[in-house]
């Protein structure tokens, strides 16, 4: 009998960690084969038939469709340049160049992958809308209240991900290092 309770006890300790771990794995994103760039992280092989058994348990989890490697790469930003999680309240600002590509949209999403609201109906940027400087770069205040130029309302809410999709691009699974590719600092201006 001590032997049957030892043994329950111990697949019910075993199914929990593992369970748990799983379930971590799914909601925080598990960064295997992940491409990190500054604070931007991409999972280009997500969109192919090499994609890992987590990535593929997410996309069945979420039900959201990753751009396949022929199409382009998208990569997520949750913290800024130092490490600060991206807060709603703060005014961000990403400044600075994006890798050559045909097409790239910037979008700011809830935790939960949601669009969030706000009074003007501006979810995010693309490459065509966007006001350059003579250089070609770009800066975008991602803020509560309105600035002037490339401004990006958050709601205020209190913790967002902010999503660059670069399409017909040669970023992705090739790309080794994040050294040899420009893309945008995030920089936290000022936080009440």
């Amino acid at each position: 009998m001590r032997l049957l309770l030892g043994s329950l006890f111990a697949l019910a300790v075993a199914a929990i960690v593992g369970l748990g771990a799983t379930y971590l794995a799914l909601t925080r994103g598990a960064a295997f084969s992940a491409l990190s760039i500054g604070s931007w992280t991409a999972r280009p092989k997500t969109g192919t038939i090499d994609a890992d058994p987590y990535a593929r348990a997410t996309i069945a989890r979420t039900g959201q469709l990753p751009i396949a490697l022929g199409d382009g790469v998208s990569f997520t930003a949750q913290a800024d340049d130092n490490g600060k999680l991206l807060d709603g309240r703060c005014d961000v600002v990403l400044s600075g160049v994006t890798p050559a590509a045909r097409f790239w949209t910037l979008t700011l999403y809830n935790v939960d992958g949601e669009l969030v609201a706000n009074s003007v109906n501006r979810y995010g940027f693309t490459s065509q809308e966007i006001v350059r400087r003579a250089d070609g770069s770009f800066e975008i205040a991602v803020a509560p209240r309105a600035n002037p130029g490339n401004w990006l309302p958050t709601g205020g809410i209190e913790r967002y991900a902010l999503v660059l999709r670069f399409y017909d691009t040669a970023v992705g699974v090739s790309t080794k290092a994040g050294r040899e590719i420009p893309m945008p600092t995030i920089d936290v201006r000022s936080c009440p």
